[in-house]
């Protein structure tokens, strides 16, 4: 054989192990990461809800229309982000931010509750020994709150917020951040989200994404970027992992 195939075999032979071990750790998905808001709890619309309320009481300009300008933005860039654009006097955007905080803490807990199927989901996981993540936009002390108040915390190993990165979502740093703590490979991991947002960071993340909308949003055409979609998490089984 000539030198020239001899290295093209070589290079068939190299080429074709690199695809079998992409396609191994594919099927070797062991980690399941969770958004919170509007796919664990119902509580996406209650921010809403505190947003106008704690705007309102400071005399900021704001109206539920105008929430689209600053939507994916983490809580403390939202009050930053109406400081420039809506200037007020008094309280600054941090205790602003952090006013929204414990308005939206204190009425999730009031009307809030698990969106069904997850716990079966979750239950489903650990007897199934799946590394369990919880990857949220929301701040770390609204998560650790709310999951310890909802009864849920005991299923995730590593809870992160994109609070502690650099930029949230749909910038992947949460996911990346939480597969690490959790010594996952990004290959090994399925993110499940409810937002567009969520969907892009997870993607972006090199991780297989479940989507989760809910019903006004099901049939954006840009849930087609997903690996799957579910009308709820009561779809939710082993079965939608192994055709990942």
């Amino acid at each position: 054989m000539q030198p020239k195939a001899k290295q093209a075999v070589a290079f068939s032979v190299q080429s074709l192990f690199f695809r079998i071990g992409i396609l191994l750790l594919n099927d070797m998905i062991n980690t399941v990461l969770f958004d919170m808001d509007g796919l664990l709890l119902d509580t996406e619309p209650l921010w809403g809800e505190s947003m106008l309320r704690v705007a309102q009481k400071h005399n900021i300009p704001i109206t539920a229309g105008k929430f689209k300008e600053t939507t994916g933005l983490r809580i403390y860039e939202v009050t930053d982000y109406w400081a420039i654009k809506y200037p007020w006097e008094g309280s600054t955007s941090v205790e602003v931010a952090d006013e929204i905080l414990d308005d939206i803490i204190t009425t999730s807990k009031e009307k809030g509750s698990v969106l069904r199927g997850v716990k079966k989901a979750l239950e489903l996981l650990k007897e199934h020994t799946y590394k369990i993540g919880l990857a949220s936009s929301s701040p770390l002390r609204m998560i650790d709150e709310l999951v310890t108040h909802f009864d849920i915390k005991h299923y995730f190993d590593v809870i992160t917020s994109a609070d502690s990165a650099d930029l949230g979502k749909p910038h992947p740093a949460v996911f990346l951040e939480c597969a690490a703590a959790l010594g996952s490979s990004a290959l090994q991991c399925v993110v499940l989200e409810d937002s567009v947002n969520g969907m892009i960071a997870g993607k972006a993340a090199r991780m297989k994404v479940i989507v989760v909308p809910d019903a006004i949003h099901f049939d954006d055409p840009r849930f087609a970027l997903a690996d799957a979609k579910l009308s709820s998490m009561e779809d939710f089984d082993l079965e939608v992992l192994e055709r990942l």
